[in-house]
């Protein structure tokens, strides 16, 4: 028998399956289009191998309270076609085995806890920046939720002096997401982030902004750890530009470890999620 996982994106879908020891066994990409030609695809997957249990990290927002009617369902998503999507319903109905259904965030975030950059912690923020830009927590080794999953890239923060930016955000505008997302790099510049001398003055922009939600998550969390991950944090100048604006935010406020050991850079590059929701599906075996 072997575990299932699902990271879905707003992109791709990877699925995997994996033996007892969590060996992956075999791994696709589904290209996201339309809900039923991706399940069509998830199901032509999963139906070859004899599934003990799934792990679920879904984009979102995602309900993920058992007690609402929404629970299971992509909620309000821009991505066209999957909102009010009852996507645990529609995989429960195929394969009637346990399943784990939370955000990807989350899941990256207990792949992180348990193989990643925070072993040997019971606590730490994921922050993913990239496209978009969320968070997940784990707290005493599980995972952190309330009425419904934290939308952490959507609180709002103060704006940096020299930025006249509206944000991307269709909901918010200048929330940290349309601010400090991916495409905020290349509609200020006109050049994809990847692409940026490191000399570019939108980089100290990103830093602020970021730096700024940390503090925030460290004020009202206190994690042991904070990862980062997603594209853009394929930088090492962009890291060390958020450290060192974390420092002057925080002007000592609050005793955190070592900068350096405080926030760091994720263990398992563009495999948090998949490795994560193998580790839930193994939870509920």
């Amino acid at each position: 028998m072997c575990y299932g996982a699902i990271e879905a994106g707003g992109t791709k879908f990877v699925c995997a399956v994996a033996d007892e020891d969590l060996k992956i066994i075999k791994k696709v990409q589904i290209p996201t289009t339309s809900p039923q030609e991706t399940f069509k695809q998830i199901f032509s997957f999963f139906d070859a191998y004899d599934l003990k249990a799934i792990g679920i990290g879904s984009f979102g927002p995602i309900g993920t309270n058992p007690n609402q009617d929404h629970y299971g369902y992509i909620l309000t998503t821009p991505k066209k076609g999957w909102t009010n999507f009852d996507f645990l319903g529609t995989l429960k109905k195929r394969y009637d085995i346990p399943v784990v259904w939370t955000t990807d965030v989350n899941a990256a975030a207990y792949g992180e806890l348990l193989m990643g950059a925070a072993q040997g912690k019971t606590s730490c923020l994921y922050l993913t920046v990239g496209t978009g830009i969320g968070g997940g927590v784990i707290m005493d080794g599980q995972i952190f939720q309330g009425i419904a999953s934290p939308e952490m890239g959507h609180i709002y923060v103060k704006r940096h002096p020299q930025d006249e930016y509206e944000g991307t955000c269709p909901y918010h505008h200048d929330c940290l997401e349309g601010l400090a997302a991916g495409p905020s790099l290349e509609a200020r510049a006109g050049i994809k982030g990847q692409d940026l001398p490191i000399d570019h003055p939108v980089w100290d922009i990103q830093a602020y902004y970021i730096a700024q939600a940390l503090m925030t998550y460290t004020l009202t969390l206190s994690p042991e750890v904070i990862v980062l991950g997603g594209g853009v944090m394929n930088q090492d100048h962009l890291l060390r530009k958020i450290r060192q604006e974390f420092t002057t935010q925080m002007a000592g406020y609050v005793e955190t470890p070592d900068v350096e050991e405080y926030i760091v850079r994720w263990g398992l590059p563009n495999k948090s999620g998949i490795i994560g929701s193998l580790l839930l599906a193994q939870t509920i075996s």
